[in-house]
């Protein structure tokens, strides 16, 4: 058997390597399309997880996005919520509070009726976008309680603020001691709250335990300072004696 395969082996050699080139095409033969598969199957998960990635769950990329989001920011927007007590005063007053924002500041506005907020923002005319700011509070006064007369010293003049605070930041009272910590500064009649106000240049709206106060910087300070010498314990007499003294500094001042 080692002859005769030596001489098949001696005689296919002679045959100018046909033999030998038979092998190698049929190694090539049984191995390239194995390969050519391999490749074909990676490719075409490749195909695949491009096409997920480009398309994704939600289908095509959205490419205008950006854009909705620089149109938004581009109209300059206030919101001020409204709670149900004051629906009825602002359908009342909406005239009042309208008419200036719209001619003196060169603004729009609006109640929407499904978030419940006055909606307020410039446009095109708007001289100054300051204006935006100062109508905000405005509203956000008339809110909180105060008079649109007194309010509307929000849209005259530049140097008016409005501070709020709880009963509870000065000292805590439960039950009947806070019915005579809120008694103590309205007084009979509210004549405690007016004198205050009087002397002090400034308005005060007491919403159950919310004490806004509006005014200067410096008056605010005063009031603050009377309000909470009442949520303490002091006596209203002794109260009008350090309103006495700091309105006659104011006066000797002006």
């Amino acid at each position: 058997i080692e002859k005769f395969g030596y001489g098949l082996l001696s005689t296919c050699s002679k045959v100018q390597g046909t033999t030998v080139n038979m092998s190698a095409e049929i190694e090539e033969v049984m191995v390239e399309p194995k390969k050519v598969g391999r490749k074909r199957a990676a490719s075409s998960n490749v195909d695949n997880a491009m096409e997920v990635e480009y398309r994704g769950i939600a289908g095509e990329k959205t490419q205008n996005a950006p854009a909705k989001k620089k149109q938004r920011s581009a109209v300059d927007v206030r919101k001020v919520p409204v709670p149900a007590h004051r629906y009825t005063p602002l359908k009342e007053n909406w005239l009042k509070i309208f008419t200036p924002i719209v001619e003196n500041l060169q603004l729009q506005v609006r109640f929407n009726l499904k978030s419940r907020n006055v909606e307020i923002r410039s446009s095109s005319e708007t001289p100054d976008i300051a204006n935006l700011q100062k109508a905000a509070d405005f509203v956000r006064a008339f809110v909180y309680g105060f008079e649109v007369e007194d309010a509307l010293a929000l849209l005259r003049l530049d140097n008016l603020f409005i501070e709020t605070f709880e009963i509870k930041d000065v000292k805590t009272l439960r039950g009947e001691h806070l019915s005579r910590a809120i008694g103590r500064l309205a007084g009979k009649g509210g004549r405690t709250k007016f004198t205050i106000e009087n002397v002090t240049k400034t308005r005060i709206v007491l919403a159950d335990s919310k004490i806004h106060i509006l005014g200067s910087y410096q008056n605010i300070q005063v009031a603050m300072k009377a309000v909470c010498n009442l949520i303490l314990g002091s006596p209203p007499s002794k109260v009008y004696g350090q309103l006495r003294n700091v309105a006659s500094r104011m006066g000797e001042r002006l």
